[in-house]
């Protein structure tokens, strides 16, 4: 995933059909993406996890300013730290439904006729 938002990030002129339409929709979800997937894979390095994805972010903008044709801005980073926080919900919820769905069966209890 890292390989593709930074090729979609870097790149002077993106394929068009990797557009969600709006540039921040594509930071944030680009980034709910990471962090969920992150997660799932790393549950106990959440803070690690997310201050090494928003420098990520942060570096992507910093080169950007230097691809001809692309900028880097704050609002971008912006639009990444709100899905890292989408991906932390996703994958909080996507954890407690896995222990929900793949909870031990308990065999019922019997009673003995007495």
């Amino acid at each position: 995933m890292l390989a593709v938002i930074s090729f979609l990030a870097l790149s002077p002129a993106p394929p068009k059909q990797a557009t969600l339409g709006w540039d921040k929709l594509n930071h944030a979800s680009a980034f709910a993406g990471l962090c969920t997937v992150g997660l799932l894979a790393w549950p106990r390095r959440r803070v690690a996890l997310w201050i090494g994805l928003l420098a990520y972010g942060g570096a992507i903008e910093i080169l950007q300013s230097q691809v001809p044709g692309r900028s880097g801005e704050w609002a971008d980073l912006l639009a990444d730290s709100a899905g890292l926080a989408l991906g932390l919900l996703l994958a909080f919820a996507l954890q407690r439904a896995a222990r929900v769905l793949w909870r031990p069966q308990r065999a019922p209890a019997t009673r003995e006729m007495g």
